[in-house]
């Protein structure tokens, strides 16, 4: 495993955020984090980066585990020169052929010298990806990193990130609240809402009580039936994993 923590709680001031989470994820492996507003998800990527200590329970990670993390939002003074390559080198100098090779393979090959103001939010994004890149990692965190993206940008990141796993062979995990977006990407979904209420492969847990009712959905609403179109049936007791 590169990392996992067991019966993890999590307090902020006096509120309990996060009861009893125990997951793990292994090297190549995509997991995407769902729940509602407010259900724990960045406090969970903090909590096992070292920004936010657990109240209880243990983080294990591998020795050596090298992490990049892309923000849910970063907020640049728009009154700020600054192109792309000085961006990619805040708040070290790297080489030349590390940023180069990070933004293509983000995507945005060639745009050193654009102004980060100039680019679109799609675009902007792919450096924030390209800059979590800058340090190989083993491990990449993404927190919500299509929220303001619209719906086709945001399935291109996805499919950036599919590519950025295929090619560097990192493990990723994903926050985000768009199963029907994110479902052929990922390898596994946990659905978080404080604590895990299921979690498994993403067909099944589209269709499972505990994500219907989480979201307000029912089987017979749009949604869940856009998430069933163009998949193989599954065994839902084989394939997802149900937490009291």
């Amino acid at each position: 495993m590169l990392i996992s923590c067991t019966s993890l709680f999590v307090r902020l001031g006096k509120r309990t955020v996060l009861k009893d989470i125990s997951m793990a994820v292994e090297p190549g492996e995509i997991v995407t984090i769902i729940g509602p507003n407010g259900s724990g998800k960045t406090t969970l990527l903090r909590t096992l980066i070292g920004a936010v200590n657990p109240a209880s329970g243990h983080i294990f990670k591998s020795p050596k585990l090298t992490l990049g993390y892309v923000p849910q939002k970063l907020y640049i003074d728009e009154t700020l020169p600054m192109t792309v390559k000085r961006f990619m080198n805040l708040p070290k100098l790297g080489s030349q052929s590390d940023v180069a090779s990070a933004l293509h393979h983000a995507g945005i090959p060639g745009l050193e010298k654009q102004q980060v103001m100039a680019l679109s939010g799609g675009q902007f994004q792919r450096v924030l990806l390209a800059k979590a890149l800058l340090g190989q990692p083993q491990l990449l965190l993404l927190d919500e990193a299509t929220q303001g993206l619209d719906h086709r940008s945001a399935a291109d990141f996805y499919r950036q990130i599919t590519a950025v796993r295929d090619k560097l062979g990192c493990a990723i995990i994903m926050v985000s609240h768009e199963l029907h977006v994110v479902m052929r990407k990922t390898d596994r979904v946990i659905c978080l809402n404080g604590h895990i209420c299921c979690q498994g492969k993403p067909e099944a847990v589209s269709s499972s009580p505990e994500y219907l009712s989480l979201f307000g959905l029912d089987s017979e609403s749009e949604a869940a039936l856009y998430l069933h179109r163009g998949h193989h049936r599954y065994n839902h007791q084989e394939n997802l994993d149900h937490v009291g």
